[in-house]
């Protein structure tokens, strides 16, 4: 009950802004109270944020590339799609489709952010309560 009360909180803390704002929905399209909604291509629920079980399926159905000249960077390099190449393409899928839940944020308080870099690249994780947020 308390997290009913929180989120009915929030509902009218956000219509409240969008009405200072003249900005209005319609209600007939809006929907209140669901334990799941999809949305730019990830679910989420009270567990946290997913990735569309669709779109994963969608990831496992991709094909090597047999013919792919777009995928070069140089004209007078060769399309050379060879045991290398495919290993690593189906190690990006595996990860792809087995990326972790995203937590969703407790409050505003106690974030902690893991940077690492190299002069290749940098990485950066945002969590809070030992939870991945971002």
């Amino acid at each position: 009950m308390h997290r009913r009360k929180e989120h009915e909180g929030h509902l009218k803390l956000i219509l409240k802004l969008l009405k200072e704002d003249e900005l209005y929905s319609k209600f007939s399209k809006c929907e209140f109270w669901l334990s799941k909604v999809q949305f730019l291509g990830h679910v989420i629920d009270s567990e946290g944020i997913h990735v569309d079980p669709a779109k994963i399926e969608a990831i496992k159905d991709w094909e090597s590339p047999k013919t792919q000249p777009r995928f070069l960077t140089q004209k007078s390099v060769k399309f050379d799609w060879g045991e290398k190449a495919e290993a690593a393409f189906q190690l990006l899928k595996q990860r792809l489709c087995s990326a972790s839940i995203l937590a969703l944020p407790e409050g505003s308080k106690n974030f902690v952010v893991y940077c690492d870099a190299s002069h290749k690249g940098l990485g950066a994780v945002l969590m809070q309560k030992e939870k991945v947020i971002a």
